[in-house]
């Protein structure tokens, strides 16, 4: 009768904990659908050109080029001065997570989601029920709420310091046209539309397209270190429509509309148009665009009008998409471990409760003073769940002290001095903790060339003109040829070329009267600074003009278009007047580009140029060729507005103009080309062949000549005089299948064997890639030693290091400093940022930045292969003292006739799993090693070896250690014990005595 009341009793109990957990669940999966809905409207409004936008916001886009898919497009379209279109588009943002009501629930997903704090909580639940928890209700609950409180403080902290920072910006104050007058208006209160005044070193508070500036020519200069840790400061301009707009009348009469793209993550990438009036539209582009958060300098003042605000701007989100997250091998380790140690526990559990009802069954008789038990189903089960209960301390509460670790482990990258660049002031940086393991596990290295490798501190070396070479220091014979050589015209071009066609800012410095070039390019600064030696300067560049000196005096260039470079075109051209009045088109780029450009007429000279510029490649220089056209009004005219329909379209901008830009930069005259040399960074070779050693694979990837490309292999030594070269070039695309079987056949297995070095074109990989051979192709490549791709663009390195990345299923580490090969550093398994001159854009991308390549051996071969050793041993430690404690309840559940007894109190329980199981591992975890700093360098064999250090045989014979050691401890106390413990009066020590023995010889031996 008492068992039967227990039961119902007991049965009542679950039922109200099961309808709890229900009604939990219930409104848990409501919540996170509100949740979820919520995110894909954010996200497909963000989807702007799948999704049709509310009607008072967007119109109907009816300017694109060709079908398009018969896709609708639509785009913005913006009034000055009228904020009641756009009167639910706030500019107030808020970054804080939580609010008052809605914490709760939205903590409780967050620490839900996780399976540990899941399991935790279920263990809880189980031991409210009565009879089945030996060990108390609250074990377990304890160290569970305990961690979710410090994790609430933690998210209360934090939350609560976005909460005053969004406060403070949403009241800062700025200058806004209200009714023909400027007021000041808080942030929070600017509408799309507005017309606003920022002034010099102020933040600009939305995104703008600038109308006016306070400068000649409508030009401010904006920082934007704090958006992407660049430094420079960046040029934007006006439109000349609108550069006049200074006083509060001009701008109050302005009527007229933009016409711009959806809110997007292009976060350097704008497009618009202005139409004022009946007039035309006017292109707008990132030259008139202020992103939210940049500084105004150098400059009193600036007039823009809000094109995005509030959480639509570029800079909101991008903070709101969240990154890729590169998921961990040692994660995967982690869940592996766990779900084994699961099964096991619910196995033993099983195993005990089955053997508790044969004990109860057969030996309870023989034991006066113990209760009668009935063996049954429920019996069974409050035994499993007893044993499971005991057992379930083997699976930690968290691997919070593998956090600590990773933590402290980043710190000791950020902070080692051999990785500091003390010229540049750039200490390397991590970005993700989480990887710091899959350092040590490297097997394949995508380097990019420029910037990566070499100094990208460029210097003009020799130059081919007319056929005429003039190497370095020739500056007196060409100087003598231009005013007495049969090629004098050419020369005079080319130098012309050198000193215009470019985008070079000139800047007197404060300090000396000197001409201080700011370019986007380094090649661009080295032939401006090249051309001053032939006596040709470059010193003013206005909206519509340059001007420079030439031996003759100077010169002044009516800049009619300018035709940028892209890594489709390969090339830049500018189309100018001259002082004469003449219209000519210069243009500079890669040979691949340029030659298939030329006139008849124009390759008069190209055998002998192109014979010097293979030459100036074979040498490792960096070379471009120099072409121009003299074009006639009438065709420019047409021209011109074939240019200016392209310029103003929204989609495929891009597209449009290089399809009428094609149609004047042809029939070109060839005139010369340029050698520019740009030397390897210190230890180069070194670093490669140390990484060779480990046996990693190598792949160098560029977008120079094949010849260039064959001499950076030889200057790294990654081409040494016992490697086996072989090419795929253009020249084979007619057979491509024939020519990759007979590579195939002919090299067999030996390939791997071999030390090969393969030298692929892009067209080549393209095609190859592209074809039913991939595959095989692919493992062509992967067996090489080494691997350079030539001619190569941004986007076959990231489709390349993708494909190798799924298909080999082992670390990839990609290494830039280009913003063009984000892409390539997101699809590797690790992407490595390195400080160039380029910008900091890849910099800030990376999983892990450094200044210099070099710095990459002590990153992989010192801290990766520490880390990876650390946390291995860390985890075997920590999981060999969890089965020792725990496997101590096994055998006392033998000695006590699988009872389901605990040997330990409570509190010494919580004691041991939250505090001495997890001190011991953080410290092995620091500063455990094994070889020193010194040693790995200098013996790269090491880091192919550390890779081997975790196997699952490895944690199976720590988890038979822990058994067969915790057996030995439990026997041997009880063996010291077995006549038990007489107290000082007479008093007999119970099981607890034995308990508090083997615990403190546990704490004590391990």
């Amino acid at each position: 009768m008492y068992i039967l009341r227990s039961f119902q009793y007991s049965f009542c109990r679950i039922m109200f904990l099961v309808s709890i957990l229900k009604l939990t669940a219930t409104y848990t999966n409501c919540l996170c659908l509100n949740i979820n809905y919520f995110f894909v409207i954010k996200f497909e409004m963000l989807n702007w050109r799948k999704k049709k936008p509310s009607q008072n916001v967007q119109h109907k886009y009816s300017d694109c080029q060709g079908d398009q898919e018969n896709r609708q497009v639509y785009f913005r379209v913006i009034r000055f001065n009228d904020k009641e279109q756009f009167k639910k588009k706030s500019n107030r943002i808020k970054t804080a997570k939580y609010g008052i009501l809605s914490f709760l629930p939205l903590f409780i997903i967050d620490q839900l989601i996780k399976f540990s704090n899941q399991f935790f909580l279920f263990i809880s639940i189980l031991q409210q029920i009565p009879d089945a928890s030996p060990v108390g209700r609250f074990t377990t609950l304890l160290p569970l709420t305990i961690k979710f409180g410090f994790s609430a403080i933690k998210s209360i902290i934090q939350d609560l310091i976005k909460h005053i920072k969004d406060y403070k910006v949403n009241h800062k104050y700025v200058e806004v046209l209200r009714n023909g007058i400027l007021v000041q208006e808080r942030w929070s209160e600017i509408g799309i539309g507005d017309i606003i005044k920022v002034k010099n070193n102020n933040i600009i508070p939305a995104d703008l397209v600038l109308l006016s500036s306070s400068e000649l020519h409508g030009i401010c200069h904006i920082e934007t270190k704090h958006l992407d840790g660049e430094h420079n400061l960046k040029i934007r301009q006006c439109v000349k429509e609108t550069s006049y707009c200074k006083e509060l009348k001009d701008l109050i009469d302005l009527n007229g509309i933009i016409e711009c793209e959806l809110p997007n993550k292009l976060f350097y990438n704008f497009l618009g148009r202005l139409k004022i009036m009946n007039n035309n539209p006017i292109p707008l582009d990132n030259k008139q665009f202020l992103l939210r958060g940049s500084i105004l300098r150098n400059s009193k003042w600036i007039y823009g009008v809000v094109i995005y605000s509030g959480h639509e701007t570029k800079i909101m989100i991008n903070k709101s998409l969240r990154s890729v997250l590169k998921e961990s091998a040692m994660g995967k380790i982690q869940n592996s471990l766990l779900k084994m140690i699961f099964l096991l526990i619910f196995l033993l559990s099983i195993t005990c409760a089955l053997c508790s009802l044969w004990w109860i069954k057969n030996s309870t008789n023989k034991y006066w003073y113990l209760e009668q038990r009935d063996v049954n189903a429920y019996t069974f089960l409050l035994q499993s769940i007893s044993f499971f209960v005991i057992f379930h301390n083997t699976i930690p509460v968290s691997y919070v002290y593998i956090e600590v670790v990773r933590f402290l482990q980043a710190w000791f990258i950020n902070n080692d001095i051999d990785m500091y660049h003390e010229e540049s002031n750039t200490p390397a940086k991590v970005r993700s903790r989480y990887l710091n393991v899959e350092l040590a596990k490297v097997k394949y290295i995508f380097s990019d060339k420029t910037g990566t490798l070499t100094k990208n501190i460029m210097k003009l070396k020799h130059c081919s003109i007319a056929g005429e070479l003039y190497p370095e220091g020739s500056q007196n014979k060409m100087i003598y040829n231009l005013i007495n050589h049969s090629t004098k015209n050419y020369i005079l071009e080319f130098l012309r070329i050198m000193s215009v066609c470019h985008t070079v800012i000139p800047e007197k410095s404060k300090l000396t009267d000197e001409i201080v070039y700011n370019a986007s390019s380094p090649d661009e600064q080295a032939l401006v600074i090249g051309s001053q030696q032939f006596g040709f300067t470059f010193h003013t560049r206005c909206p519509t003009s340059v001007t420079i000196t030439t031996l003759n005096g100077e010169e002044t260039y009516e800049i009619l278009n300018i035709l940028e470079f892209t890594n489709s075109r390969k090339r830049m051209s500018v189309v100018v007047r001259t002082p004469d009045g003449q219209i000519k088109l210069f243009c500079k780029g890669a040979d691949t580009s340029i030659v298939k450009r030329l006139s008849k007429s124009g390759e008069k000279h190209k055998n002998q140029t192109l014979m010097h510029l293979n030459d100036f490649a074979r040498s490792g220089y960096r070379t471009l060729c120099f072409a121009y056209k003299n074009i006639t009004e009438s065709f420019y005219n047409k021209w011109k507005d074939e240019y200016l329909k392209a310029s103003v379209v929204l989609i495929n901008r891009e597209s449009a103009k290089n399809k009428v830009a094609e149609k004047i930069e042809k029939k070109l005259t060839l005139i010369g080309v340029t050698a520019i040399e740009n030397k390897l960074q210190d230890n180069v070779p070194k670093t490669i062949q140390s990484l060779m050693c480990a046996a990693i694979k190598i792949w160098i990837l560029t977008g120079d000549k094949e010849e260039t490309a064959l001499n950076i292999g030889l200057s790294t030594t990654l081409i040494t005089q016992d490697s086996s070269i072989i090419i795929f070039d253009e020249t084979k695309l007619t057979d491509l299948r024939h020519t990759i079987n007979q590579k195939m056949y002919n090299l067999g297995n030996t390939i791997e064997t071999m030390n090969c070095t393969l030298i692929i074109s892009g067209r080549f990989l393209k095609h190859a890639l592209s074809s039913d051979l991939k595959m095989k192709f692919l493992k062509f490549c992967l067996n090489c030693k080494s691997v350079i791709c030539y001619r190569i663009s941004p986007k076959q390195k990231a489709e390349i290091v993708d494909l190798v990345t799924k298909y080999t299923n082992e670390v990839t580490l990609a290494i830039s400093d280009g913003a063009n090969d984000v892409p390539m550093l997101h699809k590797a398994s690790i992407g490595v940022g390195v400080v160039g001159l380029d910008g900091l854009k890849a910099y800030n991308a990376s999983d892990y930045s450094i200044a210099q390549f070099n710095y990459l051996l002590k990153l992989l071969f010192v801290h990766g292969a520490w880390n990876y050793e650390k946390i291995i041993k860390m985890i075997y430690f920590y999981h060999y003292k969890t089965v020792v404690f725990n496997s101590l309840q096994l055998w006392f559940a033998i000695y006590s006739g699988w009872s389901g007894q605990v040997l330990f109190d409570r509190w010494n329980i919580f004691t041991y799993k939250s505090l001495f199981t997890v001190s011991l591992p953080i410290v092995m975890g620091l500063f455990l090693t094994t070889y020193s700093t010194e040693t790995r360098l200098k013996y790269p064999q090491l880091y192919y070896q550390t890779q081997n250090v975790f196997s699952f045989k490895m944690f199976w014979i720590w988890i038979f250690n822990a058994l067969f050691h915790s057996m030995f401890l439990f026997w041997i106390c009880l063996f010291i014990t077995k006549h038990e413990v007489i107290w000082i009066k007479g008093r007999v020590g119970d099981y607890s005595v034995l308990g508090n023995i083997i615990y403190t010889v546990t704490q004590i031996v391990y």
